[in-house]
This record gives C-alpha cells, sequence and structure tokens, in this order.
C-alpha cells in the first residue's frame, strides 16, 4: 500500500507539470498573437481606405508623391 502511495503522488506531480508548461507555452503566445491580429486589423482599414496614405513609424506625415 505504501508503494501504490508513492506511485499516485508522483503521477499526480507529473500530470501537473506537464500541465503547466503546456499552459505556460500558450501564455508565452498570447503576446504575439495579439500582435498579429492587430497588425490585421490595421491591414483591414487601409485596405477599406486605399485613399489614405500607411502611418509611418517616425509620426512624421507622409510626403506628398
Amino acid at each position: 500500500m505504501d508503494g501504490t502511495a508513492i506511485i499516485i503522488i508522483l503521477a499526480i506531480a507529473g500530470v501537473v507539470s506537464v500541465l503547466l508548461f503546456a499552459i505556460k507555452g500558450l501564455l508565452d503566445q498570447v503576446p504575439d498573437v495579439i500582435e498579429s491580429a492587430s497588425r490585421a486589423r490595421d491591414s483591414w482599414h487601409r485596405f477599406k481606405k486605399p485613399n489614405s496614405p500607411p502611418p509611418t513609424d517616425e509620426g512624421e506625415p507622409p510626403l506628398a508623391a
């Protein structure tokens, strides 16, 4: 009976550690998913309004062509 209890405790600890590892992997991907969604939304807005120039990173107004 003693050996069985130790095996069960080790099995539960193993399952918990695998679950924590999987959750950490998913949570590490959340910032990339949010950034991709933001870029997709910006691209969609630019597609819907083709006359507006794309935003610049420097904050300067775009040059007139």
